[in-house]
């Protein structure tokens, strides 16, 4: 096949996600051959979410969405023997790019390649490292029907190497036959009529498939009860590097007050072990990412772990679009000596901002140190250790007031008998 023939078939059009919060761009790239006959179309949604260290240490969030001028510089129209690529770039410096690859009658995405440059002052203000950081991972595409255009209208996402790349209404055909698009659709599994229906988290719901949302009047929101506990784990390689237990529940309170509790059952869990920073990242079906990250405090005679950071954010599921972000960076929380874990049965309140609580149920965390994929020795909250050091004390004292009962009722008892005695 002839080199693809670059056109101008790149539109761009401005999107307002819920609650006005939110704006991206929807890329439509036509690629055409030499013979100016389309072999390669794709139109979708994208944004990402990056974690990066700063010059003090110190780790922030970046919100990285596609610019009003993108270009499709580096997309190939493919063969049989040869990969078709779509490549876009934009901004200052950042490009992503999907491969795909044919055989038989099918096709299939192969790769994805995300750059990103932290010499964009503007997205990553203060940014340590500087330059292009490049990141390239498996896609996890099934193949499709030759001929046929795979959509997509869901929210889709996946996190690597402290990136979250987040992608809704997607329509793409790489391999065009005879410069026609196919008539035939392939859904996503999310898009199938068997998929449970999605409900956009505001607070006029009451459900989702894996959220659970309460309405509320404007004064406060109304109890939904406490989540669920889940078990989340970590491992580098074959050996658990974190552990966490804990049922979670956000109260918001952005325009209506809404409570959300998180569902173990549809939450994933992925993050980072290291030596004196770990992160635990849930992502609860699309539709609420929540971070935790712990750092270990080697300046104390004694090594403590705590948590640093708590970065919470909620998607519309069914087109990608942020409806709430947040994160605080100021922690000192969950604390406990090195190689130790972290309880607290009762419930904890984590304040991100003004709009925004993390409530903790049942937690038990240990993000370092790990043995034999058990907890090691717990360091309780002070609610619970208060509780454990009053209930003896409480029953001490009930048991002290019954001798002195007792003994008073003897004292009285022997009184009397002494005084019938001398009667006689």
């Amino acid at each position: 096949m002839a080199p693809p023939r670059r056109t101008a078939g790149l539109a761009l059009l401005l999107f307002l996600g819920a609650c006005g919060i939110f704006q991206s761009y929807a890329v439509e790239v036509d690629v055409k051959d030499a013979s100016n006959v389309t072999c390669l179309y794709a139109q979708w949604m994208m944004k990402f979410l990056i974690k990066y260290e700063t010059n003090s240490s110190d780790y922030k969030n970046a919100s990285l969405d596609l610019t009003s001028a993108v270009t499709h510089n580096g997309s190939t129209c493919g063969s049989d023997t040869e990969a078709a690529l779509l490549a876009v770039q934009f901004g200052d410096g950042h490009s992503w790019s999907v491969n795909f690859t044919k055989s038989n009658e099918t096709y299939r995405a192969e790769f994805i390649t995300f750059t990103y440059n932290t010499n964009d002052t503007a997205v990553f203000p203060d940014a340590r490292r500087q330059g292009p950081v490049t990141i390239a991972v498996k896609d996890a595409m099934h193949p499709i029907q030759l001929n046929n255009v795979f959509v997509c209208h869901h929210t889709t996402s996946f996190e690597a190497e402290n990136v979250t790349q987040i992608f809704w209404n997607v329509t793409m055909q790489p391999f065009v036959q005879n410069g026609t698009i196919g008539k035939k659709e392939s859904r996503c599994r999310a898009d199938t009529p068997t998929a449970a229906p999605t409900v956009l988290p505001t607070a006029a719901n009451a459900t989702t498939a894996s959220t659970t949302i309460s309405p509320a009047p404007t004064s406060a929101p109304k109890p939904a009860g406490n989540p669920v506990t889940g078990n989340y784990s970590l491992k580098t390689g074959n050996k658990t590097c974190l552990l966490a237990t804990v049922g979670l529940q956000l109260n918001v309170s952005q325009d209506k007050p809404l409570l959300i509790n998180i569902d173990p059952k549809s939450t994933r869990a992925d993050g980072t072990c290291g030596n004196t920073s770990a992160t635990l990242k849930l992502n609860d079906g699309n539709r609420t990412l929540i971070d935790f990250m712990f750092v270990v405090n080697a300046s104390a005679s004694v090594q403590k772990f705590y948590l640093k950071e708590v970065n919470v954010t909620l998607l519309n599921h069914q087109n990608g679009s942020v409806i709430l972000s947040a994160d605080n960076n100021n922690f000192s929380k969950w604390d406990a000596s090195l190689g130790n874990s972290y309880m607290c049965r009762k419930e904890q309140t984590l304040e991100i901002n003004e709009d925004l609580q993390v409530h903790t149920f049942n937690l038990w965390v240990q993000p370092f140190l790990v043995k034999e994929n058990k907890f090691s020795i717990a360091e309780e909250c002070f609610a619970d250790s208060d509780l454990n050091f009053l209930i003896p004390i409480a029953v001490g004292m009930a048991l002290g007031f019954l001798i002195i009962l007792v003994f008073i009722s003897y004292i009285i008892g022997r009184r009397k008998s002494r005084t019938g005695y001398q009667s006689v």
